[in-house]
């Protein structure tokens, strides 16, 4: 198997060292955050069943699992990027992260969302999330996609 050196959620960290432990079991995030960045590595590593795991359970979770299945099979994720973290400390109970996940299916597209996390006996756990309308930069910010080129040279729409 390939070794990932740096982390699929964008810390510039080696993957080791950032969101392998959560995914492999070793350690608990201490923070929404941690809890989102190593979600979206999983959605990378097609890991269902650590998202089914840190997620509140549905009612029926064999359906989330067989959609996620889905989705993964046509879905590649590009790039995580952290817009805001509110709470989601190590002593809060709550937490909400809102990020923008670049993805291809047919073509380059980003999935905007204010998610919000609780912590139940000690463990965060993502609840749910509100879809936020796609994020538009600067023309001379980096793209969202990941392209490595410039918003106004990619994706800004006139």
């Amino acid at each position: 198997m390939i070794q990932r050196t740096d982390c699929y959620c964008g810390s510039r960290k080696k993957y080791q060292y950032c969101c392998e432990p959560y995914l492999s079991g070793k350690k608990l995030p201490n923070t929404a955050e941690q809890l989102m960045r190593s979600r979206y590595s999983a959605f990378c590593q097609k890991e269902i069943p650590y998202l089914l795991d840190t997620a509140i359970p549905p009612e029926d979770r064999s359906t989330d699992e067989q959609e996620l299945a889905k989705t993964m099979q046509k879905t590649t994720w590009l790039g995580l990027t952290v817009v805001s973290t509110q709470q989601g400390k190590k002593q809060d109970q709550v937490g909400f992260v809102e990020f923008v996940a670049a993805f291809q299916v047919d073509e380059p597209r980003q999935h905007h969302e204010r998610s919000r996390f609780i912590k139940k006996n000690q463990r965060w756990f993502y609840l749910d999330g509100e879809i936020l309308p796609d994020l538009v930069l600067k023309g001379n910010a980096d793209c969202w996609c990941g392209s490595g080129k410039k918003y106004r040279k990619c994706h800004q729409h006139n």
